[in-house]
């Protein structure tokens, strides 16, 4: 019983109101978290009884934690708390519900619970961790971590807008501020309009960003707020969001680890991306569901990425999932750049993160492949092996070599993993409604993006890569685009893609610069309002086949009549066959 205190203990909950686990659970290796629920937990705050249950599963060697099913409230108050850098994210102290940190062979049945978070806490962290499964069940919060309202009138230069009761509103020092019901402040850094009828952006909505995170407003006799900026408009009757000014709380942080599972897992909201992976392998989403709440009537599901993957390896594998209508790409899979702050001797070199959002995410370790890269073309020209590794803090790390380094390794130049690159697998996916990009590919092994449903407001497929700004590696080697549908995209704002297909790398000097290779897009279907099929730069090995179909609409306004469908520049061996028209395949409807 002493074991049991312990635990207790640890999840502050009274020896009397505790039903203990059963000693048939602990050897049949399952545990019931409902056996660490006292009446009224799942009301009130559920997180300590998930403390208790996975230091129970640890202690016992359990296998599989199922949840009750209903509804759990998850509070940050007694949450487990980890600093955690998460790439692409805000670093800092996180609150995390289910910190499955160590874990292997292990398994949370949802059995269809709704996990229902208030404020500021990360539902699970899954870090050294290998072969994870997680399953059948939901994740929402109370309050949004961005804001939503509806335009009611338009004026030069305002805005009136009203909110919902869910976002508590109050004027600062005459400007618009937002709590939730506990006073915590949810700041937000831009705007963006969605159509309500749609419910999408807007066409040709763009992002406002906000200096200081707040806008200067005044709230109107009729409960509505008056905000103001000079060149701020939007349609009456349409939605504008308020997006959250950092990515604080992501759905599934996966560090170091191998073998993770997510199968019909619906996302409804998270204060971050869905699912950010790094320095991971072999992971798989089966039929896992990114959308707004169904009911609660918000434009907005999540507020970044639905999905992100960095220096990963293996594969990754997405299968049947839905990613709709979340604040940024449905997926963006890459490597990692670090910079040359100068060289130190002839075989070390201080590198350093030039992107804050990479501050503090190592990827060098002792005995990897590297490649030395040139920003200006985004082009390797040595690879070498790493000797030692010296972190000097989340900013600088210096770094030893087997080998000198070659001559004209300078400043700016950067350094990437030359090995482990996962192979892809996207299939059966539908990806509609989000602000911006559809797939953002970079990764140098095997991609198949095959029987998938598009409609983007940018570009649907990105080959990006850039040592300049974002630091992000890239270069595909073997990519199939095949069987999808593509369908009225790239209607949003004119910098989220040239076409449908197309490159987005950041090569400040395209001259003989070969980045991506061997890309072949064959029996699609394109029902465009707007012409640009595909527009590329520096490919070597491209082609689009004669199976392709393409079918004009008039579903959309076209801001781009006269545009060329397929714009190809300073490329080799790129064959665009003469696609059919307008004959509708319809197989790949969604």
């Amino acid at each position: 019983m002493n074991r049991f205190l312990r635990i207790f203990g640890a999840a502050a909950v009274t020896l009397s109101l505790w039903s203990a686990p059963t000693a048939d659970a602990a050897a049949g290796k399952t545990v019931y978290l409902k056996d660490f629920l006292a009446p009224g937990d799942a009301e009130r705050d559920a997180v300590p009884a998930v403390r208790a249950a996975l230091e129970h599963c640890l202690e016992v060697g359990a296998s599989r934690l199922v949840l009750p099913g209903g509804t759990l409230r998850m509070l940050p108050d007694r949450a487990a708390e980890r600093y955690q850098y998460i790439s692409n994210n805000s670093e800092g102290m996180k609150r995390i519900a289910f910190d499955l940190r160590g874990l292997r062979d292990f398994e949370i049945d949802g059995a269809g619970t709704e996990l229902l978070f208030s404020g500021f806490v990360s539902p699970f962290s899954i870090e050294e961790c290998e072969r994870i499964e997680i399953h059948d069940l939901k994740i929402d919060y109370t309050r949004t971590f961005h804001s939503e309202g509806i335009v009611r009138a338009a004026g030069d230069g305002w805005l009136e807008v009203s909110f919902p009761g869910e976002y508590r509103c109050e004027e600062v020092n005459g400007c618009l501020h937002f709590y939730d019901e506990r006073g915590t402040d949810y700041p937000y850094s831009n705007l963006l309009e969605f159509d309500a009828v749609r419910r999408e952006p807007a066409f040709r909505a763009h992002d406002y960003w906000i200096a200081g995170g707040t806008i200067p407003a005044r709230r109107c006799g009729d409960g509505n707020w008056r905000i103001y900026r000079p060149d701020l408009k939007a349609a009456v009757g349409n939605v504008m969001v308020f997006g959250a000014t950092a990515r604080l709380n992501p759905g599934f942080t996966i560090a170091d680890s191998r073998g993770v599972t997510l199968r019909d897992v619906a996302l409804y909201h998270c204060g971050g991306m869905g699912v950010i992976a790094q320095r991971s392998r072999d992971i798989a989403l089966e039929r896992m569901v990114v959308t707004p709440a169904p009911g609660k009537d918000r434009m907005v599901s999540i507020t970044a990425d639905a999905t992100h993957y960095v220096n990963c390896g293996g594969y990754i594998r997405m299968i049947d999932c839905v990613f709709e209508n979340q604040k940024d790409d449905a997926t963006n899979i890459h490597g990692l750049y670090m910079a040359v702050e100068r060289v130190e001797a002839p075989d070390r070199a201080l590198l350093r993160w030039c992107n804050s959002g990479q501050y503090g995410v190592d990827f060098l370790r002792e005995g990897m492949e590297v490649e030395l890269v040139d920003n200006r073309t985004v082009a390797a020209y040595a690879r070498r092996t790493v000797k030692s590794v010296r972190r000097l803090n989340s900013v600088y790390t210096e770094v030893t070599f087997t080998e000198p380094l070659p001559d004209g390794t300078a400043p700016k130049h950067v350094v990437a993993a030359d090995e482990g690159y996962p192979d892809v697998e996207i299939r059966g996916c539908r990806m509609r409604g989000n602000r911006a990009r559809g797939l953002l590919l970079g990764s140098r092994g095997r991609i198949v993006v095959e029987d998938n449903y598009f409609h983007i407001a940018g570009a649907a497929i990105l080959f990006e890569g850039d040592a300049n700004y974002w630091f992000e590696q890239s270069g595909v080697r073997d990519v199939v685009i095949r069987g999808n549908l593509f369908e009225n995209g790239n209607y949003g704002c004119p910098s989220w893609g040239a076409a449908c297909i197309a490159v987005g790398s950041g090569i400040p000097d395209r001259t003989g610069a070969r980045y991506h290779r061997n890309i072949l897009v064959e029996g699609n279907t394109f029902r465009v309002s707007d012409p640009r099929i595909v527009h590329i730069y520096s490919v070597d090995g491209f082609r689009f086949t004669r199976d392709n179909v393409i079918e004009h609409t008039d579903e959309y306004p076209c801001a781009q009549e006269e545009a060329e469908a397929f714009v190809v520049d300073q490329c080799d061996r790129v064959e665009i066959e003469s696609p059919e028209y307008g004959k509708g395949n319809r197989q790949h409807e969604k």
